[in-house]
């Protein structure tokens, strides 16, 4: 048997397997409300994280994939992990190790007419849904692509894929997991992520960096209760006012730029000519694909520079307000001065900054001084590290092409991302020598965590056929 794969025949066989089991059971799994337990608190006694783990199961013991074991582990108090393993069929040769999660993001209003959460709908090649491509569909592309080897006697490597339920709240039980299993994981010498985007839906896309992040809560009170604002305003501050000039200590207001030195990178020269070099080809759609309102505009303006607007979004700190409390709903609103205002934040930071001393930077200058002796606290929650995964090695950079060629038609594009995957750095640490393939199905209008999330299917499809391919080339590592 040759690691030359018949392409034509791969990609029958991918079609066929998606439109008959692959759908059906994402249309099934994408009904299931299972949320990240970070999202949601009774994960642990309300099953849904079982009835998803259960649906994608079913699914892999339907497959019948010759020696390819499944186990779904348990550790106590922990979200559960699906984890299989496949022996090589090549002596000598290497494990390779693929990652997916199967927790959701929380459902989010604003779904169109037609379209919501937990019931999926089949439109125009787009498939519908909470979790579907964000990354519902990464078991199926992982294991379909181990079939596909097995159809055609193709000779390889070992496998482990690991598929964790905790990764929309940070990967939190994901090291308890991997340091429980690493004499089963072993040293895989190369590492398959199938949770990250895509420029277009034209080309395979390879990610080559992402950010990190720091979320907290920023609060600001300066009364101990509210007052009727006609006897108070002009004499107590707005709350409000004082959280606009925090938030101007860390952010210029007009520009977006973030004036934290602490919190900007150097940018690598190989990254940065291909980032540019991607966004100059993909052009003005690059931005056009975000909702804006009719006249609105990105951060550059009406003629932005396409590649400064794709380095902004995977390599410069950007910072985001994502919730606010002690503001009363409108129809409720009354004439009241105001205790206290309190907002969430979202800083994105650049790959190679840390979150750490991102975090501490951000308490430090948000909390000095406090304006009119108000009660100001900054609480980072969340701590993400971004990543940079080693520069491809020769077999790689050549199995991606060949692949991207004969799939798609055209060359493979590398890219950063602008969002996180927090295992991505945990796995570099722990395996320094590893080779990484970074992809995903996250495309323009795609909107994982947002309303109206699809899969584009097809896309997907032709993915899991390069997966194939390249899972080939790694058993002559």
């Amino acid at each position: 048997a040759s690691s030359e794969m018949d392409v034509a025949k791969l990609m029958g066989a991918v079609e066929k397997e998606w439109d008959e089991t692959v759908i059906p059971s994402l249309q099934q799994y994408i009904r299931i409300p299972n949320m990240s337990p970070g999202f949601d608190k009774d994960w642990a006694t309300n099953g849904l994280q079982e009835q998803a783990v259960d649906c994608l199961i079913d699914w892999v013991q339907a497959q019948k994939v010759p020696t390819l074991s499944h186990e779904v582990v348990r550790l106590e108090g922990r979200t559960p992990l699906i984890f299989l393993e496949c022996p090589a069929t090549k002596p000598d040769s290497k494990t390779c190790l693929m990652y997916g999660h199967l927790d959701k993001q929380p459902p989010f209003e604003g779904w169109e007419p037609g379209l919501a959460p937990y019931e999926p709908v089949m439109r125009e090649g787009k498939l519908y849904g909470r979790g579907g491509a964000d990354d519902g569909y990464a078991i199926f592309a992982a294991v379909g692509a181990i079939k596909r080897l097995k159809e055609q006697n193709t000779p390889h490597g070992r496998f482990v894929i690991i598929i964790e339920a905790c990764e929309e709240s940070g990967s939190f039980d994901l090291p308890a997991y991997v340091d429980f299993l690493k004499e089963r994981i072993g040293s895989p010498n190369f590492i398959v992520c199938l949770d990250s985007g895509a420029g277009n839906y034209e080309n395979m896309w390879i990610t080559t960096s992402l950010r990190g992040m720091v979320a907290g809560e920023l609060s600001v009170k300066i009364l101990t209760e509210g007052v009727h604002s006609g006897d108070a305003s002009g004499i107590v501050p707005s709350s409000f006012r004082i959280i606009r000039t925090l938030l101007s200590r860390i952010e210029d207001e007009t520009t977006g730029e973030i004036k934290l030195p602490e919190l900007h990178a150097e940018i690598p020269k190989l990254q940065e000519e291909q980032i540019r070099s991607a966004a100059n080809e993909l052009g003005a759609p690059m931005y056009q694909r975000f909702p804006f309102v009719p006249g609105g505009l990105p951060t550059g303006g009406a003629n932005p520079d396409v590649g400064e607007l794709a380095l902004r979004r995977t390599w410069r700190p950007a910072l985001s307000v994502t919730g606010a409390a002690g503001l009363p709903p409108l129809p409720v609103a009354g004439n009241v001065l105001r205790p206290e205002t309190a907002l969430k934040l979202s800083m994105r930071l650049p790959p190679t900054v840390d979150p750490i001393l991102a975090a501490a930077t951000m308490k430090r200058v948000l909390e000095a001084d406090p304006p009119y002796g108000a009660t100001v606290t900054f609480n980072a929650e969340k701590r993400g590290a971004g990543w940079v995964p080693p520069t491809l090695a020769p077999w790689l950079s050549e199995a991606t092409m060949k692949a991207s060629q004969a799939v798609y038609g055209k060359p493979c594009r590398f890219t950063g991302e602008g969002g996180s995957i927090p295992f991505m750095g945990m796995l570099g640490q722990k395996f320094p020598e590893a080779q990484f393939l970074v992809v995903g199905v996250l495309g323009p209008s795609s909107n994982a965590h947002g309303p109206n999330e699809f899969l584009h299917v097809p896309f997907a499809k032709r993915l899991c056929a390069c997966v194939a391919l390249v899972l080939a080339d790694h058993a002559n590592t």
